[in-house]
């Protein structure tokens, strides 16, 4: 058990103040592209459902388009509440099934695991997306969390793929918190989390943890850079310390972008990095 020092929860948002924060971003970073939409790929969770409602107070819903892309094992719940964000935001929006595009695949390798499975379809997901971000001359919200990063419960090149993301430096936790703040629906903040990439899958019993509880850890272990003996003392149990830095340090690679062997004077993300060198 952990302490009641740590359940009094520093993760808990000044949500007006971070809201302004987002939008902020999300405008600057839009004018900065040169660009004025945006598209989103809508799963029917919490996540892709709190970037549309950010990215419609930022942007406006006439410059949101949101995708639903279920493959022939999806929850049908899923697409139902992506239909009902759509409604609930008045934007456009269309349905495109990649069951066709994965089938296909599968049929090359009929061995494949959930996971693989799974890392397919995240990506054809991604695929279809930014075909439709080059039709709709428009930029990738992205729909990752930090706790998702952090872990390395993403899909290379899948569902971590954007132009930019506004929730990216929230904890799972603290997107409930503004899912709840903007009145999301009802039915998207209490169902168990999950990518839907397999029927009955949820994200807690695949990883083996709670959000909440992972949640506190990584903010004491990241955000404030505790040692073990300090974790230690805050309640946090040895095993599940081990357990999470080693999911930080495998999935390190997921959070960068290719490493590229330095030959010239200036190496793109290693020298030439910064806004200046583009002329921003």
């Amino acid at each position: 058990m952990i302490t009641s020092e740590i359940i009094s929860n520093p993760l808990l948002l000044n949500t007006q103040q971070t809201l302004k924060v987002i939008e902020i971003f999300l405008r600057d970073e839009m004018r900065r592209t040169g660009f004025q939409k945006a598209v989103i790929g809508l799963s029917g969770g919490i996540d892709s459902a709190l970037s549309a409602y950010l990215a419609v107070r930022a942007l406006g819903k006439e410059n949101l388009h949101c995708v639903m892309m279920p493959y022939k094992t999806s929850s049908p719940e899923s697409l139902r509440d992506g239909k009902e964000i759509v409604n609930d935001l008045g934007v456009t929006s269309e349905v495109v099934e990649i069951t066709p595009m994965a089938d296909a695949y599968f049929a090359i390798n009929p061995k494949m695991d959930k996971l693989q499975m799974g890392n397919v379809m995240a990506r054809l997901r991604m695929i279809v997306l930014y075909d439709h971000s080059h039709t709709q001359k428009a930029l990738v919200i992205g729909t990752s969390n930090k706790t998702e990063s952090l872990l390395g419960y993403t899909t290379l090149f899948g569902d971590n793929a954007s132009a930019i993301n506004p929730i990216g430096d929230l904890y799972k936790t603290q997107v409930r918190q503004l899912a709840k703040t903007l009145n999301i629906p009802k039915t998207v903040l209490e169902k168990a989390p999950s990518a839907d990439l397999w029927s009955g899958q949820t994200d807690e019993e695949e990883m083996g943890l709670k959000y909440e509880e992972v949640d506190l850890l990584l903010h004491h272990l990241v955000d404030l850079r505790e040692s073990d003996e300090e974790l230690l003392a805050h309640g946090f149990k040895q095993e599940f310390i081990t357990k999470i830095r080693g999911m930080i340090r495998r999935s390190q690679f997921k959070r960068m972008p290719p490493v590229i062997a330095k030959i010239s004077p200036r190496t793109v993300n290693i020298d030439f990095r910064y806004p200046r060198d583009w002329g921003s």
